[in-house]
């Protein structure tokens, strides 16, 4: 079974020798530039995505609006995203033993927060590389919560298929 990173994960990448991702910092945090008026009433989050090469050429790294996906909360809502305020990685080449980052600011029902999960698809070289998912959260919870995310997902595939199988022979 496929089971999501938890937040400060690095990630490697196949397609691609030495180079890794990985979702971290995952923080409340204001914006820089202010408040979007759009995200009234929501709890503003930041986190940053890097992407390092520890191979031995340059790659060229895409990591824009539209390629990562923030959802909050046990149904998976998705976030609000402050663009304005976010820094993307767009069109930049990462040389050996370097590292590039993005910071994102979001914004979300605090209650919803205790769980986030951060996919990522980067665009390398002009090619799509493969998604990754990272899972953590912010809030009392959070620091349990992080430690646990690989038992708790187990534990709710293992309750799923035992309603399944409970409905099956019903």
């Amino acid at each position: 079974m496929y089971e999501p990173n938890v937040v400060g994960d690095w990630q490697e990448y196949d397609e691609h020798a030495g180079l890794r991702v990985r979702v971290h910092r995952l923080e409340l945090a204001e914006p820089p530039r202010g408040r979007d008026d759009a995200a009234e009433g929501l709890t503003y989050f930041s986190l940053r995505v890097t992407v390092e090469n520890r191979g031995s050429r340059h790659l060229g790294i895409h990591l824009e609006d539209g390629q990562i996906d923030v959802r909050i909360g046990p149904e998976g809502e998705s976030a609000f995203l402050d663009w304005r305020n976010s820094q993307f990685i767009e069109g930049f080449d990462v040389y050996p033993l370097r590292r590039a980052t993005a910071v994102l600011y979001a914004a979300g029902a605090e209650a919803s927060l205790s769980l986030v999960d951060v996919q990522v698809q980067l665009r390398v070289e002009e090619e799509w590389a493969d998604r990754r998912l990272w899972s953590g959260g912010i809030g009392a919870h959070a620091g349990a919560q992080q430690g646990a995310v690989r038992d708790s997902l187990a534990h709710q595939v293992s309750v799923f298929l035992q309603d399944q199988a409970g409905e099956g022979t019903a």
